[in-house]
């Protein structure tokens, strides 16, 4: 039997203590982030920052850190978080020496597409194709479809109104959205508008989200839930909803295939119908796949929470909204086109400040720091290393946005160089968001459409809704943690 009082245990004891104390002390001298301000532990371990990525708390935890110790953090042994303008700047240079990190593989470990690859000239390659189509004039061809959904979209809520008493503007967003994308990506719509139900594809993209964050947190599990025998329903849906996913895009993609085949110029456009034809004028039929579902994902929750954020906040803030509706009540119905928004300066006021509040992709975007390292503020963090610019710090900066928690969309009237450089609710550089310009033209288009129909929109106390509702969730992108958002009108 062990003795636990015998010298030569407690000698290992001691031992043992004296090792891990200079275990500690080594690596707290020796990590070259231990120079960085930052919690004590993530010198040690990014397990605190998994957690609240875990919880979808990562950027309210990380903006915790930068009011705590400043504009340049460490959040983990390897990862620091840049708040600080000038080395935002150097991250989001469109030469791009700070290239995506491993994280977004992770995040959709299986598909290969624009938003996730690591190769450069791939990414080149794909953005010189894929940019036409969805940039401003690309788009004027399929403005009819957007403009049609959004008619289509705001009747749905007038008919739920006089149903229910409130419409769940949510829910018809993101019906909207995703019809509009799945058009003009598949050349078909879902048809959600019409139904106003859910199919098994738009419930996986709704857990899309929360999914890949496990995925690029944990992604040992995305494996493990692959083969376990025994399943709880979020292994389950970690396995099969990739699948589901590519499934679905790759028999539209055909389809739409087959329909140009048979069709050949009078077949219904989409943003990759000019690309079916490998080769360097065009992408073959896995990157047009793999690239459509992305588009997917991407175009869908992340314009739909903007809207949803936005109405929510007009409606508690009466002095917006009467400006807002001031405003939209000089045009008619012909004049709700984009060309003629473009040019309203409350309205894109209010779109801005939304975005700034809300935006839709909040967490820090992972770039590894190029092999010569980079000096940041002061601080040297070597190559290889990861740093990662968060919009919602960015956004709530004191020292650039007074009163940054304030819904304020007449600080954009005249606003500083600051604020413009620190807006970056797409991300910034050459791996800026490819959809923003189609984002941009469904927040104008549907934000118009919604008060002007509804000019005495007010939130809805209907079966308990309240602001409790819209605190955020943020696996990723930035959602109301009830998916819901109920809004009345006279």
């Amino acid at each position: 039997m062990l003795d636990l009082d015998s010298p030569s245990v407690q000698f290992v004891g001691l031992v043992s203590i004296v090792g891990g104390l200079i275990v500690w002390a080594y690596t707290l001298l020796t990590n070259p982030l231990a120079k960085l301000p930052g919690p004590w532990y993530s010198i040690w371990t990014d397990t605190v920052l998994r957690y609240h990525i875990l919880k979808g708390q990562r950027p309210t935890y990380v903006h915790s850190l930068h009011l705590k110790y400043g504009p340049i953090i460490r959040i983990g042994p390897t990862e620091a978080s840049i708040q600080d303008l000038s080395s935002v700047k150097q991250i989001y240079r469109v030469k791009g020496e700070f290239l995506k990190s491993v994280f977004y593989q992770k995040f959709s470990p299986d598909r290969h597409n624009i938003f996730n690859t690591l190769d450069v000239n791939f990414h080149r390659r794909w953005r010189r194709l894929l940019s036409a189509p969805i940039s401003e004039t690309g788009l004027v061809a399929h403005q009819p479809v957007i403009e049609g959904k959004i008619r289509l979209a705001v009747q749905r809520m007038v008919e739920e109104m006089e149903k229910r008493g409130a419409a769940d503007v949510f829910h018809w967003f993101m019906c909207m959205t995703t019809d509009i994308i799945g058009e003009l990506s598949f050349g078909e719509s879902f048809h959600m508008l019409e139904t106003g139900s859910k199919t098994q594809y738009i419930r996986d993209l709704e857990q899309i989200a929360f999914a890949s964050s496990i995925r690029a947190t944990i992604p040992w599990i995305y494996k493990l839930a692959q083969w376990m025998p025994f399943r709880t329903p979020v292994l389950t849906d970690i396995a099969e909803q990739a699948k589901r996913t590519m499934s679905y895009a790759g028999q539209a993609i055909k389809q739409h295939y087959d329909l140009v085949d048979k069709q050949g110029e009078d077949a219904k456009p989409t943003l990759f119908s000019k690309l079916y034809k490998a080769g360097e004028d065009g992408l073959n039929f896995a990157e047009i796949r793999d690239n459509a579902a992305s588009y997917i994902i991407a175009g869908s929750d992340t314009t739909t929470n903007t809207l949803t954020y936005l109405v929510w906040s007009v409606c508690k803030h009466p002095h917006v909204q009467r400006r807002l509706v001031d405003e939209l009540s000089g045009l008619s119905d012909d004049d709700l086109e984009d060309q003629k928004l473009k040019n309203l300066p409350y309205l894109n006021q209010v779109i801005q400040e939304s975005m700034r509040l809300y935006p839709a992709a909040p967490s820090g975007l992972p770039r590894a720091v190029p092999r010569e390292g980079a000096e940041m503020g002061g601080y040297f963090i070597p190559g290889g290393h990861t740093v990662s610019v968060q919009a919602y710090s960015m956004h709530r900066d004191a020292a650039v946005y007074p009163e940054p928690l304030v819904f304020d969309p007449s600080r954009w009237e005249e606003p500083t160089q600051a604020m413009k450089d620190s807006f970056v609710p797409f991300g910034g550089g050459s791996r800026i968001c490819l959809g923003l310009h189609l984002a941009r033209i469904e927040l104008r288009l549907a934000t118009a459409r919604f008060f002007r129909t509804f000019p005495n929109a007010k939130m809805s106390n209907l079966e308990g809704f309240s602001d409790e509702d819209m605190k955020p969730a943020m696996f990723f992108l930035l959602t109301p943690k009830t998916r819901r958002c109920l809004v009345e009108a006279s």
